[in-house]
């Protein structure tokens, strides 16, 4: 049997929770990444997951970018974020730049529209997403990817 990393390990917790998340309730892809993640480090709030609501759908159904992304550039605020204008932000836009072309090389779009192929801003886009099934054919792989490479950035900050 094979030995499994404490990395490993807390990536595929927080690729699986986001997942169920995602799948088995009424969480969207943003509310989802951010709320597995929070909730392994340990750093749930009342505020999460409903900083996330809007951005599902690539931002109100707007088709922009990624819901699951942005749930997981959250979750990376939530460890290397600043909350005084005199910290360092470089660490943080680092990340964020590295989740995002690597999301974006994978997918080969960070857009939401471009990703799923239909308008939710419309009901006749709506309809398609649910006929074609898009919420577990291809939407449940970005929120496993960002919570799987979410993990993967924490790194060290993750609680044994």
């Amino acid at each position: 049997m094979g030995h499994t990393s404490d990395s490993e390990a807390g990536r595929n917790h927080i690729a699986a929770r986001a997942v169920s998340l995602f799948t088995d309730t009424d969480y969207n892809c943003a509310e989802s990444v951010l709320l597995a993640a929070a909730e392994h480090l340990r750093k749930c709030t009342p505020s999460i997951p409903c900083i996330a609501t809007p951005f599902g759908g690539g931002m109100g159904r707007k088709g922009s970018v990624c819901g699951a992304l942005t749930g997981a550039l959250m979750a990376l605020g939530l460890v290397y974020g600043r909350s005084k204008p005199a910290e360092d932000k470089e660490r943080i836009y680092g990340l964020t730049r590295e989740l995002y072309d690597g999301f974006t090389k994978k997918f080969e779009s960070p857009f939401c529209s471009e990703l799923i192929d239909c308008d939710l801003g419309t009901t006749e886009g709506r309809d398609k997403y649910h006929k074609l099934n898009v919420r577990d054919l291809k939407c449940k792989n970005y929120v496993s990817f960002c919570g799987e490479r979410l993990a993967e950035m924490l790194g060290p900050a993750l609680p044994d």
